[in-house]
């Protein structure tokens, strides 16, 4: 992979990484943080975010990459030797209705009638009844839990930093005004009051954002906003806009290096694919 190191040397240098992962595995997390630390300059997302509004680069090192988990699935728990191990700041985006509880990710219920491809382009309202229809609520407590419990991420706490990833993971565009300011101020202040943590980012679910998304989210408090747009990120980003890299979690070794380095999106580009270097379309991911 020496084309790789040398794609990343030229391209990322001056540029903050963002890597995305979702409910990896012990064995996973050990091969990919292993290669990362030793890769990159790791850093905590506060870190990037002080130094953008300072608007001062001078104590971001080069090759800086940022290392998030979105949703708060309860295999995070399991990685945390793993954090612990290579003093890895990792950053969990949680959905504050769906953690200490046994209700469910509604992208994870499983029933063969639903196209969740399709149930993504409907309104929030319309998604929740068509949800409702096939037996699923947001509301309904399963016989066990798929997001950690308060247990887990009072241990975790110390070396993860937790952050806003809404309440229920709704398809932010699709929500109603009232809707999205709910998801979006209700997770902040849920967080902050009965967890205790300082909220000051949100990872917008499945990476849809719109204007309003972001308006209401600046209202609401936060500093930051977290896209699934590919890319790399710099001083001058829009703090709003981050963008990231996604790594499914069973991939291997070698693909991480491939989509970290920033050499994937470049290959793609090469092929016709609607890709260039700082953008690429958006690589949803739940």
């Amino acid at each position: 992979m020496g084309f790789a190191k040398l794609f990343s040397f030229i391209f990322q240098r001056d540029k903050v990484t963002i890597i995305l992962f979702h409910d990896m595995d012990r064995d996973s997390a050990e091969q990919a943080f292993s290669y990362l630390s030793d890769r990159y300059n790791i850093i905590d997302l506060d870190s990037y975010i002080e130094a953008h509004y300072r608007k001062d680069y001078s104590t971001i090192p080069k090759n800086a990459l940022i290392v998030t988990f979105d949703d708060g699935h309860i295999g995070n728990h399991k990685i945390l030797p793993i954090v612990k191990k290579y003093n890895i700041p990792i950053t969990i985006f949680l959905c504050a209705s769906i953690i200490d509880t046994n209700r469910h990710f509604w992208f994870q219920y499983d029933n063969e009638s639903l196209d969740k491809s399709k149930l993504k382009n409907e309104t929030e309202r319309r998604r929740l009844e068509i949800l409702k229809e096939s037996g699923f609520s947001v509301d309904i407590e399963f016989d066990y839990p798929q997001a950690l419990s308060r247990t887990q991420i009072d241990e975790m706490s110390p070396y993860v930093n937790m952050q806003s990833h809404t309440l229920f993971h709704p398809i932010l565009p699709k929500c109603s005004d009232s809707d999205a300011k709910k998801e979006i101020a209700k997770s902040k202040e849920i967080l902050e009051h009965k967890y205790g943590f300082d909220i000051n980012t949100i990872a917008y679910p499945n990476g849809d954002y719109s204007d309003r998304d972001i308006e209401i989210a600046k209202r609401a408090g936060y500093k930051c906003g977290i896209t699934v747009d590919y890319g790399f990120n710099s001083l001058e980003s829009d703090i709003f806009r981050l963008k990231r890299v996604s790594i499914n979690d069973t991939e291997d070794i070698n693909e991480l290096i491939v989509k970290s380095s920033g050499l994937w999106a470049f290959l793609k580009s090469r092929n016709g694919k609607k890709q260039s270097y700082g953008y690429s379309e958006s690589v949803k991911e739940y």
